[in-house]
């Protein structure tokens, strides 16, 4: 799935996370193309895509504290 997403669309991982069933989620997306893919895979199952879209914007910016009124 990876090589696909790298050679088919330009996409690198951008981002990763465990899920509270302990799915390993992953981002990936072009930030030439803005072209997103978003799979899930399950411990010791298959990979699947779960979302795909067009465009992706990287965002650096911090979450507003529950201070701010948020």
């Amino acid at each position: 799935v990876v090589t696909r997403l790298a050679e088919g669309y330009g996409e690198t991982r951008q981002s990763i996370a465990l899920g509270a069933d302990n799915t390993v989620v992953e981002v990936f997306a072009s930030l030439e193309t803005g072209t997103w893919t978003i799979t899930v895979t399950a411990p010791g199952g298959p990979t699947c895509l779960v979302a795909a879209g067009e465009a992706y914007q990287q965002v650096d910016e911090p979450l507003p504290s529950a201070d701010e009124g948020a």
